[in-house]
């Protein structure tokens, strides 16, 4: 059989976008294998191995939980590029954690305040509405998912107060790196002529519940400033990793990305120490760009969240998290 060469290439950010930090470029005769596939829920798969799950029908709580924790519109689950899951839902300390999703706290709206995020008090929620658009390539995989963030109104009527555009590309995996690289692009409208005020709050925004196989004993974090878990909280930072043990004797994470552009980039985190539900230690990171500052939201603008995941197998190290922030900054936020 032939030796198939495999090439590498420079490829103009715009048009490759994340293919850069050295990803191989297929040849004619090796093609890409990531797919999306739409049935019950969207998926998007590199040959037989699932990535990530988008969930884009209602996903009510366990039976005898409140109602209105039922969500739509999230990431879950989400893989390693060994099979792993990395992601959780409805843990019965937080029954409002999706996996991977975004939505605001304490928000201010034509006269009263919004939660978007604690749904169980019904005053708003997030929900998946239509895709916009679906595409795969020689390279990638990705959708655009319209996303209502609807208010609750006290005379028992509904009125959507922003529209969010979130695009999610997932790139074919690093077969030598162990590695795959997620972009999530979040275009926000005001959905009426009255602005969103988003008040400053401990968390919000960006969120991550992770596996529940990871607790204070055989997970940690890294940050672009050399924090780690028992410190990252209330800081600011370019990227945070986050990692520890697996199943199968194995070991791997995600290092989160923050674009320059997002609002009050750097942005600030909320990081669960160690002693998190009692001391296990539970895992959750979330970037929260309102956490000491609000942001006002208004009609007729468009306001830009761009985040890249590199979830990987194996170490991963704050050089190598470096380097792919700085290929990610190079990235034009408009074209995701």
């Amino acid at each position: 059989m032939r030796n198939v060469k495999r090439i590498f290439v420079l490829i103009p950010v715009f048009a490759a976008s994340s293919l850069c930090f050295a990803q191989q470029v297929k040849t004619k005769q090796s093609k890409s294998q990531v797919k999306l596939t739409i049935d019950s829920v969207l998926t998007i798969s590199s040959g037989d191995q699932k990535l990530l799950t988008y969930q884009f029908k209602t996903v009510y709580p366990p039976a005898g939980q409140d109602t209105n924790y039922k969500r739509s519109g999230f990431i879950h689950p989400f893989y390693t590029p060994h099979g792993q899951v990395l992601t959780r839902i409805q843990p019965p300390d937080h029954y409002h954690h999706y996996g991977i999703w975004n939505a605001w706290t304490h928000t201010f709206f034509e006269g009263d305040t919004v939660d978007f995020w604690n749904i169980k008090g019904h005053q708003g929620t997030v929900r998946f509405a239509k895709f916009t658009s679906q595409k795969s390539t020689d390279n990638y995989a990705e959708y655009t998912a319209l996303q209502e963030h609807v208010v609750f109104k006290k005379d028992k009527t509904e009125k959507v107060a922003l529209n969010e555009w979130q695009t999610v590309r997932v790139y074919d995996p690093v077969k030598d790196g162990d590695y795959y690289i997620v972009d999530i692009t979040s275009k926000m409208q005001c959905a009426s002529q009255s602005p969103l005020l988003i008040v400053a709050y401990r968390y919000a925004g960006f969120g991550w519940r992770a596996t529940e196989y990871w607790d204070k004993n055989n997970s940690e974090m890294l940050t672009s400033e050399g924090k780690t878990r028992d410190n990252t909280d209330n800081t600011k930072g370019r990227w945070v990793m986050v990692y520890g043990s697996l199943p199968g004797n194995d070991e791997g994470g995600i290092v989160m990305l923050s674009h320059p552009t997002n609002y009050n980039n750097p942005e600030p985190m909320r990081i669960w120490d160690k002693k998190q539900n009692g001391g296990r230690g539970d895992v959750f990171a979330s970037f929260a760009p309102t956490k000491d500052k609000d942001w006002l939201l208004e009609p007729g603008k468009t306001y830009t969240l761009k985040y890249r995941l590199v979830v990987f197998n194996g170490k991963f190290d704050a050089a190598k998290a470096e380097k792919q922030w700085k290929e990610f900054a190079k990235q034009n936020p408009q074209t995701p």
